[in-house]
């Protein structure tokens, strides 16, 4: 049966370009919850976010455990935040008997902060649908981001400038 690689990584890591290069070398289809956010909701869940983002979320590993157990390979492209989210989606692949590997994506401060400022650029001339980061957004991010322990982690994948 094909694994699961789930993509860990905080906001504007690089996570969905690590995710696209892996797709390829793996012939693997990629679940995104920013995808599914900005085709149905359109970024607009205001209040509601956490708890649309937990819903996406349920129903992408279940989607997930389907894609795998019919054969393909699935990356999950998300960042999973907490210790306790990792744990809480290892046990549950474990339980379903699906092979699954944890990649972290590290990225030094200063590169981080580019990426950033990319984004921004790219939302403010509209050239993407994602939500603009402002330095209140990124400090509360910052705050809510629990960076994995190595025994966490299968590979650990060091942001480079692509």
């Amino acid at each position: 049966m094909p694994k699961i690689i789930l993509i860990c990584g905080k906001i504007c890591s690089g996570k969905s370009f690590y995710s696209q290069s892996l797709a390829r070398e793996y012939n693997a289809v990629i679940l995104s919850c920013d995808e599914v956010s900005a085709d149905l909701f359109h970024h607009s869940e205001g209040e509601r976010f956490d708890e649309i983002a937990a819903d996406i979320k349920k129903y992408l590993h279940k989607i997930a455990a389907r894609i795998a157990a019919a054969g393909s390979g699935v990356i999950l492209d998300w960042g999973f935040w907490t210790h306790r989210e990792r744990r809480e989606v290892s046990e549950y692949y474990s339980s379903l008997k699906i092979p699954f590997e944890w990649h972290y994506i590290d990225i030094s401060d200063e590169q981080w902060q580019h990426n950033i400022s990319m984004r921004n650029q790219a939302v403010t001339a509209g050239e993407t649908t994602d939500f603009y980061v402002d330095d209140g957004l990124k400090d509360k991010l910052l705050r809510s981001f629990e960076i994995p322990e190595r025994y966490e982690i299968d590979v650990w994948h060091k942001f480079k400038r692509y």
